[in-house]
């Protein structure tokens, strides 16, 4: 058997938004398995305690908490970081997965109140709660940070086109926060997930036409899973296993967008 600690996050601290369900709660499973204390966030209290309760039922008790919070509101996720900090320590880990998409359909007839949720959501709420995070990392001198961005980032849609620019401009500010915090020894990634068969996706694969074409121009020959993301999070965690890596873009989508 070969023993390895490439992939080891014991006395880890991770912190997740998004967390408590789909991908979210696959990756965190994921932390917690390789020994991370993880915390489950979501905007529901009680499905954050369900899945930090699945955590713990699987992986030893006290390894995963539950905290409410809306990424949308600035002082909820200051609380957030508080709470991590006191309840677990300082913050070793940021997944930044939690984002929105309010509108389906053509840019020409978004309104600006949705336009301006999904840009507020999906990239300022994720620098916010970088820099919140930040100072923990710096003082180790070691830090893995992940936001959620989407192989939608790559492309032009008529039917997501504003959700795909705040993708890009996520895989932008992962970029800029690599290059202003490598210095201090943290790593910032992008996670870029295809087609995965969460409930924030169904609209796009929850009908048998969909669900066909999607298969059919897909190399793999299949839609991802939640569980397709839990091996890059824990990679990307790792120092061991991550530690020369930082401000890349990964994609995971059966190679659909291999070229990208």
């Amino acid at each position: 058997m070969v023993q390895t600690e490439l992939f080891d996050l014991t006395g880890k601290v991770a912190l997740l938004t998004g967390a408590s369900k789909g991908m979210g709660l696959a990756m965190a499973e994921g932390l917690a398995e390789h020994g991370a204390k993880v915390v489950i966030s979501s905007r529901k209290l009680d499905q954050c305690e369900l899945a930090a309760a699945e955590i713990n039922e699987k992986c030893g008790a006290g390894s995963a908490v539950a905290i409410a919070c809306n990424i949308g509101y600035k002082e909820q996720l200051q609380s957030l970081v508080d709470q991590t900090r006191a309840q677990l320590g300082p913050i070793d880990i940021l997944v930044a997965n939690a984002g929105i998409n309010p509108f389906y359909g053509p840019m020409s007839e978004i309104p600006d109140e949705a336009f301006d949720k999904i840009m507020a959501s999906n990239i300022r709420s994720n620098h916010w709660l970088c820099q919140m995070v930040a100072s923990d990392m710096i003082k180790k001198g070691a830090g893995s940070m992940m936001i959620t961005a989407s192989t939608g980032a790559f492309s032009p849609s008529l039917n997501l086109g504003t959700y795909g620019i705040s993708k890009l401009a996520d895989i932008a500010l992962v970029r800029n926060l690599a290059a202003e915090l490598g210095p201090n020894g943290i790593r910032v990634n992008a996670i870029c997930p295809g087609l995965i068969k969460t409930d924030f996706a169904s609209a796009l694969w929850n009908n048998p036409d969909a669900l066909k074409r999607a298969n059919e121009s897909t190399p793999l020959r299949r839609l991802g899973e939640a569980e397709d993301l839990k091996g890059l999070a824990v990679f990307l965690a790792a120092d061991g296993a991550s530690g020369y890596i930082t401000g890349q873009a990964m994609t995971v989508c059966g190679g659909t967008h291999m070229w990208s």
